[in-house]
């Protein structure tokens, strides 16, 4: 089994709206080191947009508003990955155009050209992001781990629910420290 680490939609324009969880960066630090100590690729997704937004139509009223912000296009400082867990040599950057980090992007050709199988999903927001990734990528068979203090959402209730109801039917849930113990052979 081969596993990547998604790291999704930490950007600085996303962090910054989630201000309530100033611990999500710290935490990612973690899952991040260990999983390059441990050889296991990190792949981080990023929404992003050309400048003129001809990807982003009209009827997509969220996709909509951050085209009228002009919001994630290329240059913008709120697209780039939050410097604090910025990518190094060897890491993966996907670019998506909708929730889904497989919406709009190559990562589905990626995770096969690198024989990846098991994806241990974070990310920013568990409700969005996370829950239409990890929705998508056990439809294409999958393994999945998501690191549940490695995802936030604006609302708390909505990111226990998803935790604890929805995500643990289709993947295992686990803290950061449990999934750095397995990596160390320790679980």
């Amino acid at each position: 089994m081969t596993s990547a680490l998604l790291v999704m939609d930490v950007q600085v324009g996303i962090v910054d709206r989630y201000a309530n969880d100033k611990g999500i960066v710290p935490r990612l630090r973690l899952a991040i080191d260990a999983a390059r100590r441990a050889s296991v690729r990190v792949i981080y997704v990023v929404v992003g947009f050309r400048n003129d937004y001809a990807e982003v139509s009209p009827n997509n009223r969220g996709f909509s508003a951050i085209a009228q912000s002009g919001a994630y296009s290329d240059g913008d400082a709120n697209r780039i990955v939050h410097p604090d867990i910025a990518p190094q040599a060897g890491d993966i950057i996907v670019i998506k155009k909708r929730v889904s980090a497989f919406a709009g992007s190559d990562l589905d050709m990626v995770l096969r050209a690198q024989q990846i199988d098991h994806l241990v999903i974070s990310g920013i927001s568990t409700s969005g992001v996370v829950l239409s990734t990890m929705r998508q990528a056990a439809d294409l068979d999958f393994r999945l781990t998501v690191l549940a203090d490695g995802c936030t959402d604006g609302d708390a209730e909505v990111h226990r629910v998803l935790m604890e109801k929805v995500f643990s039917r289709q993947s295992e849930v686990v803290t950061i420290d449990q999934w750095i113990d397995s990596l160390n052979g320790r679980s």
